[in-house]
């Protein structure tokens, strides 16, 4: 029998090259607009008019399938506290094209592998907090949204050895998380107020994976109608009124915590169900009161509090073939992949990643063409691929 458990898939990754100032930390620099600049240069893949850039990743998650589409105002905007840092700071036209080229890439992606029993398929999306201090152990290396796409051979999840269940890392897992452990009830409860055509409301546990019985306890929706909703515009406003409530859930919460004031944050989506729901229920406000004294009495932990929105929301293929949609806080230090309970130990292996490299390469390209098709932007020409073919570049 298999054991139902979390795991570790080792990564191999190539030796970074960057030539870090002295003086400045690994996190402070990758938030330059000098390390993006690299980024585009030298894994860059297909950008947009609208600054939308595909990129691969070469500290990435899975040699199947690993690619990123990133919001890069780093040009634009040389304060990395004043990028944007969540979805609904896009505008209309950002968007639309974001949608896009989700779409195109899922569509390549379950093209490509087919069978949910071979590969698990994931889409998500991430909030970098711009509130969150520089120099943070744990931050995300680039402050601004991101859409990672990826592909895991179920074979290799299979073989992976057992993850601890305790990895602080999987705190959007139910062990340890301040929603899930305390909030789950109201939570669920608050979010079910959407109204959603497209998305179908699933227990928790009717969509997790049998392998790692992960996601625990998040709410989750089947896009009802698959792949094809997609291309449906009213699937991406639901996916974005699925968000709307979790910001309305956290800032709720937060506010509370910060001033003890019981009042619904100012643009607040859903208002009547704040009032009715989240500062009608007594458990809600203890559990925020509780925390608030912990912030007063301990500065660690309060040096450790994201006070504005930060969030991780997923669209992946489950057991059943099913496209899911979940979101969560997204708590510092863990990684997309570890709503679904793979935690992934990136190696440094120059000779293993670069037996993986060619068809890594090969297949980001191929998707790419489908972006180039669509008329969505120009292709960039890196040094492993400089005419739209790898070449070994290290």
């Amino acid at each position: 029998m298999i054991a139902l458990q979390p795991r570790e898939i080792v990564t191999p990754r190539p030796s970074m090259s960057l030539s870090i100032p002295d003086g400045m930390s690994r996190v402070e620099f990758f938030n330059s607009a000098a390390n993006l600049k690299n980024l585009a240069e030298e894994n860059g893949l297909f950008r947009t008019p609208e600054d939308l850039l595909m990129y691969r990743k070469l500290i990435g998650h899975s040699t199947e399938f690993d690619t990123s589409i990133i919001l890069d105002t780093s040009r634009r905007i040389l304060d990395p506290l004043g990028r944007p840092v969540r979805r609904d700071q896009m505008n209309r036209q950002q968007k639309k094209v974001w949608a896009k080229m989700t779409t195109i890439l899922i569509e390549y992606m379950l093209e490509k592998y087919p069978d949910p029993e071979k590969h698990l398929i994931l889409c998500g999306e991430a909030s970098l907090d711009s509130t969150w201090p520089l120099n943070k152990p744990g931050v995300p290396s680039i402050r601004m949204i991101h859409n990672h796409f990826m592909v895991f051979p179920v074979a290799d999840i299979k073989a992976a050895k057992l993850a601890d269940s305790n990895n602080p890392n999987l705190t959007d897992s139910g062990h340890n998380t301040l929603f899930l452990r305390h909030l789950s009830d109201v939570y669920h409860e608050f979010l079910d107020v959407l109204d959603l055509q497209l998305l179908s409301f699933l227990p928790s546990e009717d969509c997790t994976l049998s392998l790692t019985g992960y996601p625990q306890g998040l709410p989750s929706w089947e896009l009802i109608g698959g792949a094809e909703k997609l291309n449906d515009q009213y699937f991406w406003y639901e996916f974005e009124q699925v968000l709307r409530g979790f910001l309305d859930f956290y800032q709720t919460f937060f506010t509370l915590v910060a001033t003890g004031e019981e009042r619904i944050p100012p643009n607040a989506n859903f208002p009547t169900q704040i009032a009715d729901v989240l500062l009608g229920s007594n458990r809600f406000l203890r559990v925020a009161r509780d925390l608030r004294e912990q912030v007063i009495q301990d500065p660690q932990f309060a040096n450790d509090i994201r006070w504005r929105p930060a969030y991780k929301q997923i669209l992946y293929r489950d057991d059943k073939g099913r496209l899911i949609v979940t979101i969560s806080q997204n708590s510092v230090g863990n990684a997309i992949t570890e709503l679904l309970g793979l935690v992934i130990n990136r190696v440094e292996d120059n000779e293993g990643y670069s037996k993986k490299e060619p068809a890594l390469v090969e297949r980001l390209l191929e998707a790419r063409e489908r972006l180039i098709a669509a008329n969505l932007g120009e292709a960039i020409s890196a040094p492993c691929w400089p005419n739209g073919e790898f070449v070994a570049c290290r």
